[in-house]
Parts: C-alpha cells; structure tokens; sequence
C-alpha cells in the first residue's frame, strides 16, 4: 500500500468520478484506476461501487476512507515538521476569514507570508465564527480570526485579542437621522436593520446590547455579506450597525456613533494542540504585525 494509492481513493470520493479524480492528481485516468483496482485486490475489498456513469463508495471504502486522510494528514506533517527542523516550513495553512475582519490586512498578511515560507500551500475558508471555532478544535483548520461578543470567554483553542470596538449606526446620506452627532439605540429601535443572521457572532453584539437596553428593534433583512448591506444601506431601505473600520469612505452614507452602542471583539484564534510548522509560523507573524488593542 502506497500513500499516493490512498490520495487516489481520497481524490475519487471527494470527486464522485474517476475521470475527475484523474484531473485532479494530474495523472491519466487508466494509472489512477489501475492503483486504485490494484490496492481493492491488495485488500480484498472493493472501494467503489462503478458503472460507466456512476461512482459510489462502498462500505468497506468509507471505512477505509476515513483512516486514509488521517493517514495522508500524518503523512504531510511529518514532511512539514522534518523541513521546520530543518529550517523550512513547509506543508498547508488553511485559515478561516470572517466577512467583518478589521484588525488584520489579510491580503497584505497573506502575500508577507507568502514570500516568507513560498513552499506552504495556502486554503482561505470564508464563513462565521461558530463553525471556525468548531473547525479548530477539530483539527480540520489551522488558523482564524474571530469576532465575537463582548463578554465572551473562548474555550478550546488559543487566542491573540486583535481589536475591541464599539459598533456605529450607519445610514443613508438621505436618512433623517443622518445629521445627527451621535444616536442611542431607543432611537434608533423603531428604524428598520440589516445584520448577520439570527443567531451568528456577527449578530450577537447588536441583538445583546438592544435587549440590555430594554428596547426591541426590527431585523427585516439578513446578510453574511457587508457589501450587501451597505447597498441596502445606501437605498435608505434600511440601517446597520458595524465595526467603524469595516465602513469604506463613502458620501452616500453617514456613520453616527452610539452612546450605548454595541461592542465587538477580534481575535486571531488557532489550535493549542500540536499547531503545525506553517500555522505557528502565520500566528507569529500576524501577532507581531498586529498586537492587541483595546
């Protein structure tokens, strides 16, 4: 058994299809399909149910599946950890990126990287704090900056406080409350939002800081994306409220601070658990770029 059999039967369940799984490893279909038959005789099992149409993994290949990439994972960090020792990092850094990152150029992070360690392969997950943290502390993710809620203890993973900030209203240039100097959020309750969806991190701050201050407001649009809302924004359908940081110069809209608005925190967030090379290498470097503050 070979490990470059295993990344054939990895690559043809992840793809539903020889042909694409060929692609993939950039190998002819024929040798991918004779490793594949050749490792099923060498088991005595089959790995794939096939028609000329059709690919479905068997039993037998789920279970042998699921000990592959553990396999292939233990693989590369040992390649990745004899290179480190070496003085090279090598291997993967797969970051999760939240849409309302401010503490952090992540390109400008990412190309400084980059030209540091060229040999580690980079995968940039987009998505929200709840599933990072999940990813984390299941080992399928290295690295990821978090925004989180104001109190909020983090618990499984490490941490690096990136940004304390006070959320602002912003509105149309065109709003009534436009030319105000500063809002409240029983003024601002009766108004119509957007915000991230029910029940994320990138919603709490707002939904905990409204029902502190004893007033309800109206969430009649929901979105991960912050280019999206600031569109809504901008229409004068609705108003948000958001990192300062994360607002683009623009005199279509106002930002208004709020007394008692909301806080948010940033964290940098990675596995306290045998952290590879390329992820303690990227926390370094992001830390020493960015340290935290308040």
């Amino acid at each position: 058994m070979e490990l470059q059999q295993m990344r054939y039967v990895v690559a043809v369940a992840e793809e539903h299809s020889f042909t694409r799984a060929a692609e993939r490893c950039f190998v002819v279909q024929s040798a991918l399909s004779h490793q594949i038959k050749a490792l099923e005789t060498e088991l005595g099992v089959t790995l794939f149910a096939r028609t000329s149409r059709r690919v479905e993994i068997t039993a037998a290949g789920s279970a042998f599946l699921t000990a592959a990439r553990a396999s292939l994972e233990a693989a590369d960090r040992a390649a990745a950890d004899a290179a480190a020792a070496a003085g090279e990092i090598r291997g993967t850094l797969t970051l999760g990126i939240i849409p309302t990152v401010t503490a952090v150029d992540i390109p400008a992070a990412l190309g400084h990287f980059h030209r540091t360690h060229p040999s580690v392969h980079i995968s940039l997950r987009g998505g929200g704090s709840d599933e990072f943290l999940a990813a984390l502390a299941a080992g399928t993710m290295d690295v990821a900056v978090l925004g989180l809620p104001e109190p909020t203890p983090v618990r499984g993973v490490a941490t690096h406080l990136l940004a304390h900030d006070r959320l602002v209203a912003v509105l149309s240039a065109d709003h009534a409350l436009a030319d105000r100097p500063r809002l409240d959020l029983a003024t601002l309750a009766p108004e119509t939002f957007v915000d991230f969806p029910a029940g994320t991190p990138g919603r709490a701050p707002s939904d905990r800081a409204f029902e502190a201050a004893g007033v309800r407001r109206t969430v009649a649009f929901e979105a991960m994306s912050i280019d999206l809302m600031l569109d809504l924004v901008r229409h004068n359908l609705v108003i948000t409220l958001l990192s300062p940081a994360a607002i683009p110069p623009d005199d279509t809209l106002r930002i208004i601070p709020v007394t008692d608005g909301p806080t948010r925190l940033e964290y940098l967030a990675w596995s306290d658990f045998n952290p590879s090379p390329a992820a303690r290498a990227f926390v370094e470097q992001v830390i020493g770029a960015a340290p935290g503050r308040k």
